[in-house]
């Protein structure tokens, strides 16, 4: 394949700042595409620019993914510094656990204004430069919580379950403009939000790091967590030349675990 084959796309990441974000935007950049990264953090999002090759042009926006009017301005910055947007990976999420019944309204509403309703406004705000240009690639990363229920997370997965039915729906849409519109959906991925996890069930269970890190990976037939690194491999291919017969598919990155 063409070490070059994204020269001339403008790619937008959100969630660029770090773990799977940071790693998407890398493979991106290492096949050509022009770089928006775009996230909370401006110091992270930079830490992930010094991080690319030095020829990638790149751009840094920072945003709130779930506020309308950030997302509308974070777009607007991003096209006049790098152009019309060819690509968009909805990468930003947040997790957390609890049995429903400690889930307050809060944070149910924060999961999915920031796993659904962020995925919604991003792709509408980048959405008429693909129509205008007659070619567009959305990849959305979900999970494989948005394949199949799991305990605990209840507000996690209806997020995620979310975004598996707006990725088919706009696939069916977008199809004949020649917009592709695709999910991919990691397991326990090596990132910051499985960290966060590890801790929280080492509070509360008392086991090891070790311990608890074997509990994540004990689902996955390969015994391990995924590493950002595979994530982003698929969401490049989805990118690539040669898969514009791909669409409205939700892959899963996962060892086996969702079959």
């Amino acid at each position: 394949m063409n070490a070059r084959a994204l020269d001339g796309r403008h790619a937008l990441v959100t969630g660029a700042g770090r773990g799977i974000g940071a790693a998407i935007a890398a493979a991106l950049a290492a096949r050509g595409a022009r770089l928006t990264l775009l996230g909370r953090s401006a110091a992270s999002l930079q830490e992930t620019a010094q991080r690319l090759p030095e020829r990638a042009a790149n751009c840094i926006a920072s945003c709130d993914v779930s506020d309308e009017q950030q997302v509308a301005q974070a777009v607007a910055t991003a096209r006049a510094a790098l152009g019309p947007i060819d690509i968009l990976v909805n990468n930003a999420g947040r997790a957390c656990s609890a049995p429903l019944l400690q889930t307050d309204l809060a944070t149910w509403r924060s999961l999915l204004d920031v796993n659904l309703t962020g995925v919604f406004l991003c792709t509408r705000a980048c959405l008429p430069d693909m129509l205008e240009r007659g070619f567009g690639r959305i990849v959305n990363v979900a999970s494989i919580a948005g394949l199949t229920g799991r305990p605990y997370i209840s507000a996690y997965c209806a997020s995620k379950h979310g975004v598996i039915g707006l990725t088919r729906a706009l696939a069916r849409e977008l199809a004949p403009r020649d917009i592709t519109v695709n999910a991919v959906c990691p397991g326990y991925t090596d990132t910051d939000i499985v960290r966060d996890a590890v801790t929280h069930i080492r509070a509360k269970t008392g086991r090891s790091e070790d311990e608890a890190l074997a509990a994540l990976a004990a689902g996955n037939p390969q015994r391990r967590l995924i590493t950002p690194e595979e994530v982003a491999n698929a969401v490049l291919w989805l990118c690539l030349p040669g898969t514009q017969s791909v669409t409205g598919q939700s892959i899963a990155v996962d060892g086996g675990e969702v079959m």
